[in-house]
């Protein structure tokens, strides 16, 4: 798929890209909101996941599909491969070395891509199963 963008308009568009309150976070955010579950978005601490549920003792880390190499999604981009390359592969590590080290911590660890965000119902359940069994069963 050719691009439609020149290069500076997509240079543009990518610099606008943020880390925190993306759309997934916003949405699991919500989501966590609507039943009351207790946690804190963004918090200051090793690993810098995106949620923390210290009643769990789980930290979540929402994974952007291209940001973060989904294997069912990921498509690398035909221009500038070996940037994209290292760039993709350097957040893969990185996310690995954040989950090693809040494990290490004692921290249950979730990844939930965003692909799964239509099936909120298994965010819970990843989340805590105790979440899906009090909240879906109704």
């Amino acid at each position: 798929m050719t691009d439609n963008l020149t290069k500076a308009q997509r240079s543009h568009l990518m610099s606008s890209i943020h880390s925190k309150w993306t759309k997934p976070e916003v949405a699991i955010h919500v989501l966590l909101k609507r039943y009351g579950i207790a946690h804190t978005m963004h918090p200051k601490m090793k690993g810098s996941p995106d949620i923390l549920i210290r009643k769990e003792k789980v930290v979540a880390y929402i994974n952007g599909c291209f940001w973060h190499g989904c294997s069912r999604h990921f498509i690398l981009p035909r221009s500038n491969t070996d940037f994209w390359r290292r760039k993709i592969s350097g957040n893969i590590k990185r996310d690995k070395m954040s989950y090693k080290a809040m494990r290490k911590d004692g921290w249950r660890v979730v990844k939930i891509w965003e692909h799964e965000l239509s099936r909120p119902d298994k965010i819970l359940q990843k989340l805590s199963p105790r979440f899906a069994d009090k909240y879906l069963s109704k």
